[in-house]
Protein backbone atom coordinates (compact mmCIF):
# COMPACT_ATOMS: atom_id res chain seq x y z
CA UNK A 1 0.00 0.00 0.00
CA UNK A 2 1.47 3.14 -1.05
CA UNK A 3 2.08 6.79 0.74
CA UNK A 4 3.25 7.18 4.34
CA UNK A 5 1.35 9.38 6.63
CA UNK A 6 1.94 12.05 8.70
CA UNK A 7 -0.91 12.55 10.81
CA UNK A 8 0.53 15.33 13.03
CA UNK A 9 0.06 17.70 10.27
CA UNK A 10 -3.65 16.92 10.49
CA UNK A 11 -6.36 19.10 11.35
CA UNK A 12 -9.62 18.47 12.19
CA UNK A 13 -12.58 19.73 9.49
CA UNK A 14 -15.34 21.46 10.64
CA UNK A 15 -18.57 19.38 10.83
CA UNK A 16 -21.49 18.28 13.74
CA UNK A 17 -19.32 14.91 14.68
CA UNK A 18 -18.11 13.77 18.09
CA UNK A 19 -14.70 12.97 19.01
CA UNK A 20 -13.66 10.89 21.34
CA UNK A 21 -11.30 11.79 23.64
CA UNK A 22 -8.12 9.87 23.98
CA UNK A 23 -7.70 9.90 27.35
CA UNK A 24 -11.37 7.99 27.16
CA UNK A 25 -10.26 5.47 24.77
CA UNK A 26 -7.08 4.64 26.74
CA UNK A 27 -8.67 4.15 29.91
CA UNK A 28 -11.64 2.16 28.69
CA UNK A 29 -9.17 -0.34 26.73
CA UNK A 30 -6.64 -0.61 29.63
CA UNK A 31 -9.27 -2.01 31.70
CA UNK A 32 -9.23 -5.17 29.04
CA UNK A 33 -5.77 -5.73 29.40
CA UNK A 34 -5.37 -5.68 33.33
CA UNK A 35 -8.09 -8.43 33.11
CA UNK A 36 -6.28 -10.06 29.85
CA UNK A 37 -3.06 -8.79 29.13
CA UNK A 38 -2.81 -10.60 25.98
CA UNK A 39 -6.38 -9.34 24.76
CA UNK A 40 -5.02 -8.08 21.57
CA UNK A 41 -2.16 -9.91 20.83
CA UNK A 42 -2.15 -11.26 17.35
CA UNK A 43 -5.31 -9.20 16.41
CA UNK A 44 -6.16 -7.21 13.46
CA UNK A 45 -8.29 -4.39 14.72
CA UNK A 46 -10.99 -2.78 12.69
CA UNK A 47 -11.71 0.77 13.06
CA UNK A 48 -14.54 1.67 10.90
CA UNK A 49 -17.11 4.87 10.96
CA UNK A 50 -13.86 6.43 11.55
CA UNK A 51 -11.83 10.11 10.52
CA UNK A 52 -8.36 8.77 10.70
CA UNK A 53 -6.89 12.26 10.00
CA UNK A 54 -8.07 13.35 13.45
CA UNK A 55 -9.64 10.66 14.98
CA UNK A 56 -8.07 9.48 18.68
CA UNK A 57 -8.92 5.96 17.95
CA UNK A 58 -6.74 5.31 15.08
CA UNK A 59 -4.00 7.87 17.19
CA UNK A 60 -4.08 5.52 19.93
CA UNK A 61 -4.25 1.96 18.73
CA UNK A 62 -1.35 3.28 16.20
CA UNK A 63 0.63 4.85 19.18
CA UNK A 64 0.10 1.35 21.05
CA UNK A 65 0.74 -1.14 18.69
CA UNK A 66 3.66 -2.93 19.91
CA UNK A 67 2.33 -2.71 23.72
CA UNK A 68 -0.81 -3.93 22.78
CA UNK A 69 1.04 -6.53 20.28
CA UNK A 70 -1.40 -6.45 17.34
CA UNK A 71 -1.08 -7.99 14.48
CA UNK A 72 -2.70 -5.16 11.96
CA UNK A 73 -4.92 -1.88 12.51
CA UNK A 74 -7.13 -0.85 9.73
CA UNK A 75 -8.75 2.45 9.92
CA UNK A 76 -11.63 3.74 7.55
CA UNK A 77 -13.36 7.17 7.15
CA UNK A 78 -16.24 7.89 5.19
CA UNK A 79 -16.13 10.35 2.49
CA UNK A 80 -17.27 14.09 2.95
CA UNK A 81 -20.14 14.07 0.69
CA UNK A 82 -21.85 11.16 2.41
CA UNK A 83 -21.41 13.27 5.81
CA UNK A 84 -22.80 16.66 4.62
CA UNK A 85 -19.49 18.19 5.82
CA UNK A 86 -20.02 22.29 5.69
CA UNK A 87 -17.53 24.24 4.32
CA UNK A 88 -15.24 20.98 3.46
CA UNK A 89 -11.48 21.90 2.93
CA UNK A 90 -9.11 18.34 2.99
CA UNK A 91 -6.63 18.27 6.04
CA UNK A 92 -2.72 19.37 5.24
CA UNK A 93 -2.20 15.72 5.65
CA UNK A 94 -4.11 14.64 2.41
CA UNK A 95 -3.77 17.85 0.54
CA UNK A 96 -0.21 17.59 0.64
CA UNK A 97 0.30 14.12 0.00
CA UNK A 98 1.50 12.54 -3.58
CA UNK A 99 -1.76 10.59 -3.30
CA UNK A 100 -4.19 13.53 -3.08
CA UNK A 101 -6.66 13.78 -5.52
CA UNK A 102 -9.32 16.62 -6.24
CA UNK A 103 -11.42 14.65 -7.80
CA UNK A 104 -11.38 11.72 -5.08
CA UNK A 105 -11.48 13.81 -1.61
CA UNK A 106 -15.56 14.27 -1.82
CA UNK A 107 -16.72 11.10 -2.64
CA UNK A 108 -14.28 8.00 -1.65
CA UNK A 109 -13.72 7.09 1.85
CA UNK A 110 -10.32 6.99 3.33
CA UNK A 111 -8.04 3.42 4.56
CA UNK A 112 -5.72 3.71 6.73
CA UNK A 113 -3.52 0.46 7.21
CA UNK A 114 -0.59 0.02 10.10
CA UNK A 115 1.11 -3.55 9.98
CA UNK A 116 4.74 -3.23 9.83
CA UNK A 117 7.97 -0.37 9.86
CA UNK A 118 7.82 1.37 7.21
CA UNK A 119 9.95 3.88 8.06
CA UNK A 120 12.76 1.74 9.23
CA UNK A 121 13.02 3.54 12.38
CA UNK A 122 12.86 0.23 14.40
CA UNK A 123 9.36 0.38 15.82
CA UNK A 124 5.75 0.26 14.44
CA UNK A 125 3.70 3.45 15.25
CA UNK A 126 1.61 6.35 14.20
CA UNK A 127 4.19 7.55 11.68
CA UNK A 128 3.82 3.83 9.94
CA UNK A 129 0.32 4.71 8.72
CA UNK A 130 -0.03 4.14 4.94
CA UNK A 131 -3.30 5.03 2.92
CA UNK A 132 -5.27 5.23 -0.37
CA UNK A 133 -8.61 6.82 -1.11
CA UNK A 134 -11.27 3.53 -1.23
CA UNK A 135 -13.37 2.45 -4.34
CA UNK A 136 -16.67 3.52 -2.28
CA UNK A 137 -17.59 6.36 -0.04
CA UNK A 138 -16.84 4.50 3.16
CA UNK A 139 -20.00 3.50 4.32
CA UNK A 140 -19.59 0.36 6.79
CA UNK A 141 -22.43 -1.06 5.19
CA UNK A 142 -20.74 -1.18 2.06
CA UNK A 143 -19.22 -4.48 0.50
CA UNK A 144 -15.82 -2.48 0.61
CA UNK A 145 -16.12 -2.29 4.74
CA UNK A 146 -18.32 -5.87 5.33
CA UNK A 147 -14.97 -7.44 3.57
CA UNK A 148 -12.44 -5.80 6.17
CA UNK A 149 -15.41 -6.48 9.11
CA UNK A 150 -14.77 -10.15 8.18
CA UNK A 151 -11.21 -10.19 7.90
CA UNK A 152 -10.87 -8.30 11.53
CA UNK A 153 -10.63 -10.19 14.95
CA UNK A 154 -11.74 -6.66 16.69
CA UNK A 155 -14.26 -3.91 15.58
CA UNK A 156 -13.77 -1.04 17.85
CA UNK A 157 -15.61 2.39 17.08
CA UNK A 158 -17.44 5.21 17.95
CA UNK A 159 -20.66 4.74 15.46
CA UNK A 160 -22.88 7.31 14.43
CA UNK A 161 -25.60 7.71 17.00
CA UNK A 162 -28.43 7.42 14.62
CA UNK A 163 -27.28 4.21 12.53
CA UNK A 164 -26.64 2.72 15.68
CA UNK A 165 -29.01 0.02 14.88
CA UNK A 166 -27.84 -0.71 11.86
CA UNK A 167 -23.91 -1.10 13.00
CA UNK A 168 -25.02 -3.38 15.61
CA UNK A 169 -26.65 -5.63 13.74
CA UNK A 170 -23.72 -5.37 11.50
CA UNK A 171 -20.92 -6.18 13.72
CA UNK A 172 -22.86 -9.12 15.58
CA UNK A 173 -23.46 -10.29 12.39
CA UNK A 174 -20.18 -11.22 11.49
CA UNK A 175 -19.58 -12.79 15.51
CA UNK A 176 -16.67 -10.71 15.98
CA UNK A 177 -15.68 -8.87 19.15
CA UNK A 178 -16.68 -5.34 19.68
CA UNK A 179 -15.94 -2.26 21.63
CA UNK A 180 -18.41 0.74 20.79
CA UNK A 181 -19.71 4.09 22.28
CA UNK A 182 -23.50 4.41 22.27
CA UNK A 183 -26.39 6.14 23.74
CA UNK A 184 -27.28 4.32 27.26
CA UNK A 185 -30.73 3.78 26.02
CA UNK A 186 -29.14 1.76 23.33
CA UNK A 187 -28.81 -1.10 25.47
CA UNK A 188 -32.60 -1.15 25.68
CA UNK A 189 -33.24 -1.42 22.38
CA UNK A 190 -34.59 -4.82 20.67
CA UNK A 191 -31.66 -5.38 18.79
CA UNK A 192 -29.56 -5.17 21.87
CA UNK A 193 -31.43 -6.32 25.00
CA UNK A 194 -31.87 -9.77 23.83
CA UNK A 195 -28.00 -10.04 23.84
CA UNK A 196 -27.68 -8.38 27.29
CA UNK A 197 -30.04 -11.12 28.50
CA UNK A 198 -28.25 -14.08 27.51
CA UNK A 199 -24.80 -12.28 28.90
CA UNK A 200 -23.84 -12.76 25.40
CA UNK A 201 -22.59 -8.13 25.33
CA UNK A 202 -22.57 -6.17 28.52
CA UNK A 203 -21.68 -2.76 29.72
CA UNK A 204 -18.11 -1.20 28.94
CA UNK A 205 -15.82 -1.05 32.07
CA UNK A 206 -16.17 3.04 32.28
CA UNK A 207 -18.89 3.88 34.95
CA UNK A 208 -22.59 5.68 32.94
CA UNK A 209 -23.02 8.01 35.49
CA UNK A 210 -21.40 11.81 34.57
CA UNK A 211 -22.19 10.44 30.92
CA UNK A 212 -18.95 10.73 28.29
CA UNK A 213 -17.43 14.20 27.07
CA UNK A 214 -16.80 14.71 23.37
CA UNK A 215 -15.07 16.82 21.78
CA UNK A 216 -17.52 19.38 19.71
CA UNK A 217 -16.61 21.64 16.57
CA UNK A 218 -20.56 22.49 16.61
CA UNK A 219 -20.90 26.07 18.24
CA UNK A 220 -24.50 26.23 18.79
CA UNK A 221 -24.67 23.26 20.91
CA UNK A 222 -21.88 23.63 23.40
CA UNK A 223 -21.73 22.78 27.37
CA UNK A 224 -18.43 23.88 28.31
CA UNK A 225 -15.01 25.43 26.95
CA UNK A 226 -11.65 24.63 28.00
CA UNK A 227 -8.62 26.54 26.20
CA UNK A 228 -10.62 27.18 23.17
CA UNK A 229 -12.14 23.62 22.65
CA UNK A 230 -15.53 23.16 22.70
CA UNK A 231 -17.03 20.20 24.67
CA UNK A 232 -20.41 18.34 24.78
CA UNK A 233 -21.93 16.33 27.12
CA UNK A 234 -23.91 13.22 26.26
CA UNK A 235 -25.50 9.98 28.27
CA UNK A 236 -22.87 7.84 26.41
CA UNK A 237 -21.45 4.51 27.64
CA UNK A 238 -19.33 1.89 25.99
CA UNK A 239 -20.74 -1.97 25.59
CA UNK A 240 -18.63 -4.64 24.50
CA UNK A 241 -18.73 -8.82 24.32
CA UNK A 242 -14.97 -8.31 25.73
CA UNK A 243 -14.18 -9.49 28.90
CA UNK A 244 -12.99 -7.13 31.32
CA UNK A 245 -13.15 -7.36 35.84
CA UNK A 246 -15.59 -5.01 36.70
CA UNK A 247 -18.65 -6.45 35.48
CA UNK A 248 -17.71 -9.87 37.96
CA UNK A 249 -17.90 -7.20 40.84
CA UNK A 250 -20.62 -8.46 42.80
CA UNK A 251 -22.85 -5.55 44.22
CA UNK A 252 -22.46 -4.13 48.12
CA UNK A 253 -26.60 -4.55 49.42
CA UNK A 254 -28.30 -4.20 51.96
CA UNK A 255 -31.30 -6.00 53.15
CA UNK A 256 -34.74 -5.37 52.56
CA UNK A 257 -35.26 -4.84 56.44
CA UNK A 258 -32.12 -2.61 56.33
CA UNK A 259 -33.19 -0.27 53.29
CA UNK A 260 -36.65 0.40 55.01
CA UNK A 261 -35.33 1.35 58.34
CA UNK A 262 -31.53 2.83 57.03
CA UNK A 263 -31.79 3.84 53.66
CA UNK A 264 -30.41 7.51 52.32
CA UNK A 265 -34.38 7.36 49.76
CA UNK A 266 -37.10 9.30 51.01
CA UNK A 267 -39.85 8.01 49.17
CA UNK A 268 -38.72 4.30 49.96
CA UNK A 269 -38.81 4.89 53.84
CA UNK A 270 -42.52 6.66 53.42
CA UNK A 271 -44.18 3.73 51.37
CA UNK A 272 -41.66 0.97 51.43
CA UNK A 273 -40.88 -1.64 48.17
CA UNK A 274 -44.53 -0.98 46.37
CA UNK A 275 -45.53 -3.82 43.63
CA UNK A 276 -46.89 -3.70 39.62
CA UNK A 277 -50.27 -3.66 38.84
CA UNK A 278 -49.42 -5.52 36.07
CA UNK A 279 -46.96 -7.46 36.79
CA UNK A 280 -45.75 -10.14 39.43
CA UNK A 281 -42.67 -7.83 40.87
CA UNK A 282 -41.93 -5.58 43.15
CA UNK A 283 -40.18 -1.94 41.78
CA UNK A 284 -37.04 -0.95 42.92
CA UNK A 285 -36.11 2.76 41.81
CA UNK A 286 -32.82 2.95 43.20
CA UNK A 287 -30.09 0.16 42.33
CA UNK A 288 -28.23 0.89 45.74
CA UNK A 289 -32.01 -0.01 47.46
CA UNK A 290 -32.29 -3.54 45.65
CA UNK A 291 -32.52 -5.91 48.52
CA UNK A 292 -29.59 -8.37 49.15
CA UNK A 293 -32.88 -10.72 50.72
CA UNK A 294 -35.94 -10.70 48.60
CA UNK A 295 -35.64 -13.47 46.08
CA UNK A 296 -38.63 -12.63 43.87
CA UNK A 297 -38.58 -10.75 40.67
CA UNK A 298 -37.89 -7.01 41.22
CA UNK A 299 -37.81 -4.05 38.44
CA UNK A 300 -34.84 -1.48 38.59
CA UNK A 301 -34.12 1.07 36.62
CA UNK A 302 -31.60 0.41 33.40
CA UNK A 303 -28.45 2.03 35.33
CA UNK A 304 -28.56 -1.36 37.19
CA UNK A 305 -26.44 -2.81 34.01
CA UNK A 306 -23.79 -0.82 35.02
CA UNK A 307 -23.28 -2.98 37.75
CA UNK A 308 -24.97 -6.03 36.79
CA UNK A 309 -22.51 -8.78 38.08
CA UNK A 310 -23.88 -12.06 35.94
CA UNK A 311 -22.83 -14.17 39.05
CA UNK A 312 -25.05 -12.32 41.61
CA UNK A 313 -28.15 -11.70 39.21
CA UNK A 314 -30.11 -13.21 36.51
CA UNK A 315 -32.05 -10.39 33.92
CA UNK A 316 -35.37 -11.72 32.84
CA UNK A 317 -36.95 -9.09 30.60
CA UNK A 318 -37.72 -5.83 29.81
CA UNK A 319 -41.09 -5.43 31.63
CA UNK A 320 -43.14 -5.13 28.49
CA UNK A 321 -44.67 -8.70 28.42
CA UNK A 322 -47.65 -7.84 31.15
CA UNK A 323 -50.44 -10.31 31.62
CA UNK A 324 -53.23 -10.00 29.17
CA UNK A 325 -55.48 -10.15 31.50
CA UNK A 326 -55.26 -6.79 32.83
CA UNK A 327 -55.01 -5.19 29.39
CA UNK A 328 -54.14 -1.15 28.41
CA UNK A 329 -56.73 0.15 25.48
CA UNK A 330 -56.90 2.72 23.47
CA UNK A 331 -60.14 4.59 23.33
CA UNK A 332 -59.19 7.74 20.77
CA UNK A 333 -62.01 8.82 19.65
CA UNK A 334 -63.41 8.96 23.47
CA UNK A 335 -60.57 10.30 24.74
CA UNK A 336 -59.26 8.25 27.18
CA UNK A 337 -56.96 5.15 28.00
CA UNK A 338 -58.18 1.99 30.07
CA UNK A 339 -57.24 -0.77 32.21
CA UNK A 340 -59.31 -4.29 31.72
CA UNK A 341 -59.48 -6.98 33.79
CA UNK A 342 -61.83 -9.79 32.77
CA UNK A 343 -63.61 -7.24 30.07
CA UNK A 344 -64.22 -4.75 33.33
CA UNK A 345 -62.84 -1.03 33.59
CA UNK A 346 -60.64 -0.50 36.25
CA UNK A 347 -58.95 2.27 35.99
CA UNK A 348 -58.96 4.70 32.94
CA UNK A 349 -56.84 8.17 32.73
CA UNK A 350 -57.30 11.03 29.62
CA UNK A 351 -55.84 10.23 26.40
CA UNK A 352 -52.92 11.91 25.82
CA UNK A 353 -49.50 11.68 24.02
CA UNK A 354 -47.78 10.90 26.35
CA UNK A 355 -49.97 8.14 27.85
CA UNK A 356 -50.19 6.81 24.54
CA UNK A 357 -46.57 6.46 24.40
CA UNK A 358 -46.62 4.10 27.41
CA UNK A 359 -48.56 1.62 26.13
CA UNK A 360 -49.06 -1.37 28.31
CA UNK A 361 -46.00 -0.43 30.38
CA UNK A 362 -45.41 -0.87 33.90
CA UNK A 363 -47.80 0.68 36.74
CA UNK A 364 -47.25 0.91 40.10
CA UNK A 365 -50.10 -0.34 41.90
CA UNK A 366 -51.86 1.94 44.60
CA UNK A 367 -54.84 1.01 46.91
CA UNK A 368 -55.25 -1.85 44.42
CA UNK A 369 -55.31 0.32 40.74
CA UNK A 370 -52.76 0.92 38.34
CA UNK A 371 -50.72 4.74 38.87
CA UNK A 372 -48.11 5.92 37.66
CA UNK A 373 -45.05 4.25 35.27
CA UNK A 374 -41.60 3.67 36.61
CA UNK A 375 -39.35 5.24 34.12
CA UNK A 376 -36.84 2.71 32.07
CA UNK A 377 -37.23 -0.63 34.35
CA UNK A 378 -35.78 -4.49 33.37
CA UNK A 379 -37.03 -7.52 35.23
CA UNK A 380 -34.06 -9.24 37.40
CA UNK A 381 -33.83 -11.88 39.79
CA UNK A 382 -31.44 -12.84 42.53
CA UNK A 383 -29.36 -15.94 41.11
CA UNK A 384 -30.68 -19.17 41.98
CA UNK A 385 -27.36 -21.02 44.27
CA UNK A 386 -26.82 -24.10 42.61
Amino acid sequence: MPGNSNLRLARAAQNDEFYTQFTDIQKEVNAYLEYNPDTFRDKTVLLPCDDPEWSNFTRFFAQNFERLKLKRLISTSYAVESKRYKNYQPTLFESESPLFDKAKTRTKGKIFVLDHDTNANGRIDLDDLEWHYMEGDGDFRSPEVCKLRDEADIIVTNPPFSLFREFYTWVRKANKQFLTICNKNCITYKEVFPDVKKNLVWSGRTEWAGGMWFKTTNKDDVDKIIDGVMYKNTPSIWITNMEHGRRHEPLNLMTMKDNLRFGKHKDLLEEGYLRYYNYDAIDVPYVDAIPSDYDGLMGVPITFLDKYCPEQFEIIDDGTEVPKTREHISYKDKGIITYEEKGKVVWSTPYTVSERKLGNSLRIERNGLPTNCPFGRIIIRKKQQS
